[in-house]
């Protein structure tokens, strides 16, 4: 077993890679197979996937941690948008994430978190891209504006309940932004469902 000295070292190791490491990593700082099935055994780190190792020990523990370590390029939409907006207080098991259609499907296959990859073209992927802040980590995620023309282009996978609710509370939410829906709208060909659903409320 490890002895308590080089608990805390490896700790900090794996701190100063926010909790997770890639197999290339701990071989950067001359830790190898032996290592890392040692610290596997000891459940001080656990497996997520195939070359990535997350730390265990004390719970140290954060979904956005891992799917910003995992999807650095994938920007939060949809439902998880929605809560993270006041739109919706329905938790979905699943983190909704936005991803270029060419990411191999591979990439997505973890046993934890719970993901599910929208998939979209490169030209409209960044569009209302902006910053937030979960669990104290920085994310990506879309704007209020194009998280609710998502909610119309998607609005057949969505639950009717979620649906209405985010709709009415775009409606009433006092920092949303027109211009950048009407945009969004004509980009994204929901224009339609956006003077049906929306323009007769304004």
């Amino acid at each position: 077993m490890f002895d308590e000295n080089k608990v805390v070292e490896l700790e900090n190791l794996f701190a100063s890679y926010q909790y997770i490491m890639t197999t290339k990593e701990l071989l950067k700082e001359k830790l190898y197979h032996v290592d890392i099935q040692r610290m596997l055994n000891e459940g001080l780190i656990e497996r997520l996937k195939r070359g990535f190792y997350h730390w265990e020990k004390d719970g140290i523990y954060s979904d956005i941690l891992i799917i910003n370590r995992l999807f650095p390029d994938a920007i939060l939409c949809l439902e998880t948008a929605l809560v993270y907006y006041g739109y919706s207080d329905f938790i979905p098991n699943e983190w909704n994430l936005a991803l270029d259609r060419n990411v191999s499907k591979d990439r997505t296959k973890i046993d934890y978190p719970f993901v599910k990859a929208i998939r979209m073209d490169s030209s409209i992927l960044h569009l209302g891209e902006t910053k937030g802040d979960v669990d104290g980590f920085e994310v990506k995620i879309y704007d209020k504006d194009r998280t609710i023309c998502d909610v119309l282009r998607y609005m057949n996978k969505l639950y009717a309940e979620t649906f209405n609710k985010a709709i009415i509370a775009y409606i009433e939410d006092s920092e949303k932004n027109l211009f950048k829906l009407k945009k969004y709208a004509k980009i994204l060909h929901v224009e339609k469902k956006v003077n049906r659903f929306i323009g007769v409320w304004l």
